[in-house]
């Protein structure tokens, strides 16, 4: 209905709600504005292309979704994405814009126009923030990936995208959890475990070694330095954790890495491979001062803690902790966390292993989509200064088809070197010997289950069907055989 404005001809206020309303229902479906306007060719073309938009993104969620993983993690296909959600985001913003183009009432007065031309552009503007949101989050993805996995300067690795695992049964990584911060000189690593990873059944054993691993017989390479084993340098102990900052003070230990950083893993890959008999392909390193930024990102994470940990204090100073982790299953954020995994005053070395295993099971297992999602750019950030590793950007497609792998039902077991658990084994001048033929058989019995021991056998088949929780600590002190045992039945 029109109104008379001073003798003036009236103005189509009706004409002007149904454009507006007209407009608002292209911004959902496409071409609803044309063919109220006559313009039905253009306007079901519309409607055409955005319904295949809609079927062809419906499908390849569904129907590829392990695919769509892969190519999340290359950043070519990362910078396609980004601007191909940039061009949608335009192209939507101009259908709306040039819906209203055709519905619009002539004669409206320039007050009017303004105003119903500046509620359009708003609307526009809505629509591209949503778009203009997943494209940052696709460059910030990118971004920490190439900042995350750049791989090493001197490798001179090639990665066969094709078929990474070729002539590769098992790939090897180390992880290291070290305690570099602004109170600290270097970096110990406190945490050192070896997951070696069937490449083509996902099947995984953690090797945990000992912070304490004292000297220990080095590789022939070193051995002109330390021909009696590892001692360090004068006023060190000869410890495992102490490797990292030896290859920070003596770059002539790795003349092919030049960069400090670099220089500790490797050395750490070199040694522990010896150690193991296991060829060590690649190391992750995370700075246990940022993990804690990491957990929070994420939101927190229940663990459940199988007795009081203390947290921090030196009992041996006289400083009392300043407070305690309670028994029980609990959801806990990034500082409650570090500690689950760091404590040892109420138990010892052997325990906190078990301990930061599970917790790294309960995190993967707690990181879902949504979580990820919800809280990308605080993960990304935290990720970027908190995790260092020499894995190249194009070895991680494959990666990720591979954790689908391990997380869709592959078995994980644990083994600790722990003189309790592997007869024989002393963390003082440990044999070599002894190391090896445990990793051998955990890895053996990991490939063939059917030949392990009937105890072994059993516990996978209850592990299927409903495991009993057990105590980490219970599984560290107990006696036996040096199997391997299931991650479930440590960490329950």
């Amino acid at each position: 209905m029109a109104r008379q404005v001073g003798g003036r001809e009236p103005v189509p206020v009706a004409g002007l709600w149904r454009a507006l309303g007209l407009t608002l229902a292209s911004a959902v479906v496409w071409g609803v504005a044309h063919v109220a306007a006559g313009r039905r060719a253009a306007g079901f073309t519309l409607m055409g292309v955005l319904a295949l938009l809609l079927a062809g993104t419906a499908t390849l969620g569904l129907t590829f979704q392990d695919k769509l993983k892969q190519i999340a993690v290359q950043g070519t296909w990362l910078n396609v994405i980004t601007v191909a959600i940039l061009v949608l985001a335009l192209a939507w913003a101009a259908i709306v814009i040039r819906s209203y183009q055709v519905v619009r009432p002539a004669g409206l007065p320039t007050a009017m126009r303004v105003a119903s031309t500046t509620l359009v552009v708003v609307l526009s503007l809505l629509i591209c923030t949503p778009f203009v949101y997943a494209a940052n989050t696709t460059y910030v993805l990118r971004d920490t990936l190439s900042k995350i996995f750049p791989g090493d300067d001197n490798s001179g690795e090639k990665v066969n995208a094709d078929n990474p695992w070729k002539n590769m049964p098992r790939v090897n990584v180390l992880l290291l959890g070290g305690d570099g911060g602004k109170d600290r000189t270097g970096i110990r690593t406190d945490s050192m475990t070896v997951a070696s990873i069937n490449t083509k059944t996902g099947d995984t054993v953690l090797f945990s070694l000992p912070r304490n691993l004292q000297h220990f017989q080095m590789p022939p390479r070193l051995r002109a330095k330390w021909p009696q084993g590892y001692t360090g340098d004068p006023g060190d102990q000869g410890l495992l954790n102490e490797l990292y900052i030896e290859a920070q003070r003596h770059p002539d230990l790795l003349p092919k890495y030049k960069k400090a950083s670099q220089r500790g893993p490797h050395l750490l890959e070199e040694v522990i491979g010896y150690l193991t008999g296991l060829k060590i392909n690649y190391y992750v390193l995370v700075n246990l001062s940022g993990f804690k930024d990491i957990v929070n990102a994420m939101g927190g994470v229940t663990v459940h803690i199988e007795k009081r940990l203390p947290i921090g204090g030196e009992p041996e100073r006289g400083i009392p902790p300043s407070g305690y982790l309670q028994p029980g299953t609990h959801h806990l954020n990034g500082e409650q966390a570090l500690w689950y995994g760091r404590s040892r005053h109420a138990d010892d070395d052997f325990h906190r292993m078990d301990r930061q295993k599970c917790l790294m099971k309960d995190i993967a297992d707690q990181a879902d989509p949504q979580k990820v999602v919800t809280h990308f750019e605080k993960l990304a950030k935290a990720a970027t200064n908190t995790i260092y590793t020499n894995i190249p950007s194009a070895l991680l497609p494959a990666l990720v088809k591979l954790s689908g792998t391990v997380k869709g039902g592959a078995d994980i077991h644990s083994l600790a070197y722990n003189p309790a658990k592997i007869p024989g084994f002393h963390v003082y001048q440990p044999s070599v010997l002894i190391m090896r033929n445990a990793a051998a058989k955990a890895i053996a019995e990991s490939d063939n289950p059917q030949k392990s021991t009937p105890t072994t056998t059993a516990s996978a088949k209850t592990n299927k069907r409903k495991t009993p929780r057990v105590s980490p600590s219970a599984t560290a002190t107990s006696t036996g055989s040096d199997s391997a045992v299931s991650l479930k039945n440590v960490c329950g």
